[in-house]
């Protein structure tokens, strides 16, 4: 880039607040800022009981972190600050369940095709999906049980972040065959409630991620609540088959 580059100029570093804050370039990738932003959770995080500790700093950090470490939120603010537009962004989200609901209506309108027999749809995708679902959320109290002996142990993370990525992995094998097969009419209660279902485990996942990089105790109560929320959604979809 040549010298009048917008990224290279010091001015436009000085007012990029939340790199700052992370302690990264504004040309860092997503893997170094998310390096930085764990290194400094762990070096003010209250719980460490060291001089260090402070919380208005992790608030700080958790603010910096929820713009800086999702690529679209990066993108939108580094592009408000390239026009001088001095604002947070910051998204607000929906309630979960009435998201759910708006999105399944929307999948429903875009799947009016005909769908399988009620014995092709129950062996195709209910009992599959009741399957995968079951390996998502029935670990969770070991993997929990494990990490609390340390959870500023490496390697007790490393094996919760593994157990939450295959949970992202099962759930994105049940969106595709959620998507693949229209229920039948019959079912679409059942259909209804297994995508409510897995509306909240994608949401559980998000908020137990969120744990593993800043330690605070908050999202891993609230993704351990939701995943019970999704139990519950599971349960009332078998009931009414």
């Amino acid at each position: 880039m040549g010298a009048d580059s917008f990224w290279d100029s010091t001015a436009f570093f000085e007012v990029m607040s939340y790199y700052q804050t992370l302690q990264v370039h504004p040309q860092a990738t997503q893997q170094e800022i998310k390096k930085s932003y764990r290194r400094l959770v762990k070096l003010f995080h209250p719980d460490t009981q060291t001089p260090s500790a402070n919380n208005n700093k992790i608030i700080e950090l958790n603010a910096a972190y929820e713009i800086l470490g999702n690529p679209q939120n990066r993108r939108q603010y580094d592009y408000e600050l390239k026009l001088g537009i001095s604002q947070q962004f910051i998204s607000d989200t929906q309630e979960r369940t009435a998201q759910a609901s708006q999105e399944y209506h929307r999948y429903r309108r875009a799947n009016k095709q005909e769908g399988l027999s009620y014995q092709e749809w129950m062996q195709k995708v209910y009992h599959p999906s009741d399957r995968l679902i079951r390996q998502i959320i029935q670990p969770l109290k070991s993997e929990i049980d494990n990490l609390a002996a340390d959870p500023f142990d490496d390697q007790l993370l490393e094996a919760f972040q593994q157990y939450l990525e295959q949970c992202s992995d099962y759930l994105q094998l049940l969106q595709q065959k959620f998507s693949a097969y229209p229920n039948p009419p019959q079912l679409a209660n059942v259909a209804a409630n297994l995508y409510y279902c897995l509306n909240h485990l994608g949401d559980g996942i998000k908020e137990l991620e969120w744990f593993t990089l800043n330690y605070d105790e908050h999202y891993l109560h609230t993704g351990q609540e939701i995943f019970r929320i999704a139990e519950r959604l599971r349960y009332e979809a078998s009931f009414q088959i």
